[in-house]
């Protein structure tokens, strides 16, 4: 097989210094690396990775090699890749890797079946596209796989489907919906990337306008509060009765899509679903409306049919399209409907991911070691992984908190303590 297929490894250089700028904001994976890097707890095992090739995956994949691991790295998505990384992963480290920023489907897929060459015991996932193709074209494949991880929200729900239909051909730990992920990455890592990339790409002003936000779960809820602070009216849109009775409490103002359409000044999906933003929302939107997609995958909005009722798009600014309307309105989208937050901007910041790829450092330790023979089936990371991850964050960060004395550990055990 070819060890890697990668745009410029001149840019190696720059690639290196990025990395360790990165490394230095992930205290808790840089201890595991080093833990990591010692004990070899993943030697002789093989891992296909399919993730957003960032300086903080960069780090992750490190971590993994240190720990003995042969480890085979491709792009989750075509827009996300940063070139320079991919160029010091290389040269510097003689990793596998396979992305190239901006490429094409058939490139894409290409390099995701260049990763599964090294024919995994291991997958990890961001969006379950590996997972896809192992179950599709490259079938042979599966018997050698022992198991797999899964970083996204759209990932776990398309595999959670798998299982459901008795397809998924191996164990898969959610990694997404570990709290030290969802919690932190989602919120306040998406809120904060997202508004980045917004705002790289247009470079107009948040506060006063009216700012929709399409999905109410951890990365909605991070990108609303994030607009709220800019000054931003938000708006949110959502389907859980649940979710928007709590965007009602915390001070947003609910309604449908359709009628967020024709007052919003910009819009965001985060919903891992398909057509969120139809043609007739653009249709109703107003002169100017800017549109993005943070969720994972860009059918969340239906570009297909909106091009079909404009006269013309040309690209105004880096990651912007200007698309015509019939009746002289323009709409603007951004990233061509991709994660905005990884296409225009750099994705969330080390500190985050940090705890969201220790948690995949340490769960596919845990899956290594474990005798225990697993259903397939999606399964929760273990609660002691997910508090050990706060523990190191918050010792990282100087942070100290109480804990039980025997007494009270002695009384939240009892039942026969009343009033």
């Amino acid at each position: 097989m070819t060890d890697y297929d990668i745009k410029d490894i001149s840019q190696a250089a720059e690639g290196k210094d990025k990395i360790e700028w990165a490394e230095q904001d992930m205290p808790v994976l840089r201890q595991i690396k080093e833990r990591f890097a010692k004990e070899k707890p993943l030697s002789g095992v093989s891992i296909a990775a399919c993730l957003h090739v960032t300086t903080e995956t960069a780090n992750l994949a490190l971590t993994l090699a240190a720990g003995g691991a042969d480890l085979a790295l491709c792009a989750s998505n075509p827009l996300s890749t940063q070139d320079y990384v991919t160029a010091s992963l290389v040269k510097d480290h003689g990793l596998k890797v396979f992305a190239i920023r901006g490429e094409d489907g058939d490139t894409y897929y290409k390099h995701v079946n260049q990763a599964l060459d090294i024919k995994p015991q291991v997958t990890m996932d961001d969006g379950a596209d590996l997972v896809n193709v192992l179950h599709g074209e490259r079938k042979e494949l599966i018997e050698n796989v022992r198991f797999g991880t899964e970083e996204t929200t759209t990932g776990v729900i398309r595999l959670r489907a798998m299982a459901a239909d008795g397809v998924l051909a191996f164990p898969i730990i959610a990694v997404n919906d570990a709290n030290t992920k969802h919690m932190f990455d989602n919120r306040y890592g998406t809120g904060q990337s997202t508004l980045d990339g917004i705002i790289r790409s247009t470079n107009r002003l948040l506060a006063g306008s009216a700012f929709v936000v399409s999905g109410y779960g951890w990365c909605g809820r991070g990108l609303a509060w994030k607009a709220k602070g800019m000054g931003a009216n938000v708006i949110v849109c959502e389907i859980d009765p649940l979710k928007a009775l709590e965007a009602v409490m915390d001070g947003f103002r609910v309604m449908p899509i359709a009628e967020a359409a024709p007052i919003g000044d910009f819009f965001c999906t985060l919903t891992g679903d398909i057509n969120v933003i139809d043609v007739h929302h653009f249709e109703a939107m107003s002169d100017g409306a800017i549109v993005a997609n943070s969720g994972h995958f860009n059918v969340e909005l239906n570009l297909g049919g909106l091009e079909k009722v404009t006269t013309g798009k040309r690209t105004v600014r880096p990651f912007l399209e200007e698309y015509t309307m019939s009746d002289g309105r323009h709409i603007y989208v951004l990233a061509e409907g991709r994660l905005v937050n990884l296409a225009a901007a750099e994705g969330h910041p080390s500190a985050v991911m940090d705890m969201s790829f220790a948690n995949q450092a340490l769960c596919i330790e845990h899956m290594i070691k474990s005798p225990a023979k697993l259903e397939k089936k999606v399964y929760p990371v273990p609660h002691d992984i997910d508090q050990e991850i706060a523990r190191l964050k918050l010792e990282a960060m100087g942070v100290n908190i109480d804990t039980l004395t025997a007494e009270q550990e002695d009384y939240l055990q009892r039942w026969d303590i009343g009033t």
